[in-house]
């Protein structure tokens, strides 16, 4: 009976100590390291340092290649447009994006006679007791060589692709708008 008795007693010390000595960790005062923002000489130094890596070398001989060059220029075109955040005239070209992409969901389009990535990331579903709603549920229904209009943020490349990515913000198809992203919380 002692033995029973030692063998429910020892676990329960032990777990108790494991308690006390957890908590005597949290009444530490933890130290936040805060960083400032780097200067324009440091920003400089570390994009020297990129620029040394492996990494960087491919980055720099991609932009100066011929495809390089074509997805800047595709880039610059739309600018002015991302700048004001104005509405762009698209068709439709393919439902899917390239092989091995990972840009999450997104389409193919024909701006001003360039072909772009339209990009929306990764889908956040809400699933409800009787329906399953996903945020481009609207998107899903679009087809090869429907006009949309889209308006973005940003545009962006990678030397991965051979198109500017533009990021999807909000697409408007037959006078209608099939979707608009959700304004970040807490900025701006």
């Amino acid at each position: 009976m002692k033995k029973i008795i030692y063998a429910l007693v020892l676990p329960l010390v032990v777990v108790s100590g494991l308690v006390f000595a957890n908590d005597e960790v949290k009444d530490e005062p933890l130290k936040k390291t805060t960083s400032k923002p780097l200067t324009a000489t440091e920003k400089e130094a570390a994009l020297k340092r990129w620029e040394a890596t492996p990494d960087g070398i491919k980055y720099k001989e991609w932009k100066a290649s011929a495809e390089g060059r074509k997805v800047f220029d595709a880039s610059e075109k739309v600018r002015a447009d991302i700048k004001d955040y104005s509405d762009m005239d698209a068709v439709i070209t393919s439902l899917s994006l390239p092989p091995n992409s990972s840009l999450g969901f997104g389409l193919m389009v024909k701006i001003n006679n360039e072909d772009y990535i339209l990009s929306f990331g990764t889908e956040k579903t809400f699933v409800n007791f009787l329906t399953f709603n996903g945020e481009f549920k609207q998107l899903y229904n679009l087809k090869i060589n429907d006009r949309i209009i889209i308006r973005s943020h940003s545009v962006s490349h990678a030397p991965k692709y051979s198109y500017p990515i533009i990021s999807g913000d909000y697409v408007k198809y037959d006078g209608k708008v099939i979707y608009e992203r959700a304004p970040r919380k807490g900025g701006c």
